[in-house]
């Protein structure tokens, strides 16, 4: 019999983790930074100085950040898989007798237990050794490179959004337009990200899709807010 092969969609956890962080913190910082010298009452240079600067340094800052976290636990991981190389390589009947126990933990009789240990041993032991005892597995190691990559430009195309919706609007529109503008490209663009997550992920679109959006513009609206007193009391 042909072995069954079952469509899973855990195998995206580390880029799409990655990716969606970087794009939602791209979309909502820049939007919430622009939305806040907007409505200081700051002039459309001043604005789009703003959120070029915010981009820019977010996107930088998101990638750095990705890369330094998922390198500890990186780290972490390199030194779990030497320290169980050398267990296995030192104290095998330790290592067997471990393995065993964890099988009839999960319901197997110790005869059962042992001869699948012993088997499994024989076929990769340091592979089921992480697995079973640490939880390490090729699609859950962590890969500091593809997160870096991943926020970087993720972020970079999330913030670049609230950013050209305040570029595309004339030097001579009110404020009250400029924020309008902003947040409906903002919220579009939450709702397409949230939508793209939950279906990526595989989970049900309308809770995850509330969840990006409403945190979005609660952001927003604390940052008009204070941009807005910051600016009475500096006018």
């Amino acid at each position: 019999m042909p072995p069954h092969k079952e469509r899973h969609l855990s195998h995206r956890a580390g880029w799409l983790r990655a990716t969606v962080l970087g794009a939602n913190d791209g979309i909502i910082s820049t939007a919430a930074l622009i939305l806040g010298v907007v409505a200081a009452d700051a002039d459309r240079t001043a604005v789009l100085t703003a959120g070029i600067a915010g981009l820019t340094a977010g996107a930088l800052s998101m990638g750095l950040g990705e890369y330094v976290s998922v390198s500890s636990q990186r780290d972490s991981e390199q030194a779990d898989i030497a320290k169980e190389q050398w267990e296995l390589a030192n104290v095998p009947d330790r290592e067997l007798a471990e393995l065993t126990a964890i099988y009839q933990e999960k319901g197997l009789d110790h005869d059962l237990a042992r001869e699948v240990a012993t088997k499994l041993t024989e076929h990769d032991a340091l592979k089921t050794h992480l697995v079973e005892e640490l939880g390490i597995t090729e699609t859950t190691l962590a890969r500091p490179v593809q997160a870096m990559t991943s926020s970087t430009a993720s972020f970079a195309i999330g913030a670049a959004l609230p950013l050209l919706a305040a570029a595309a609007v004339p030097d001579s529109s009110t404020a009250l337009v400029r924020i309008v503008a902003i947040v409906l490209v903002a919220v579009v663009a939450l709702l397409v990200l949230g939508t793209t997550a939950a279906v990526l992920g595989g989970a049900k679109v309308g809770r995850p899709t509330a969840r990006v959006v409403f945190g979005g513009l609660l952001a927003m609206a604390a940052t008009m807010v204070i941009g807005w007193i910051f600016g009475t009391a500096t006018g």
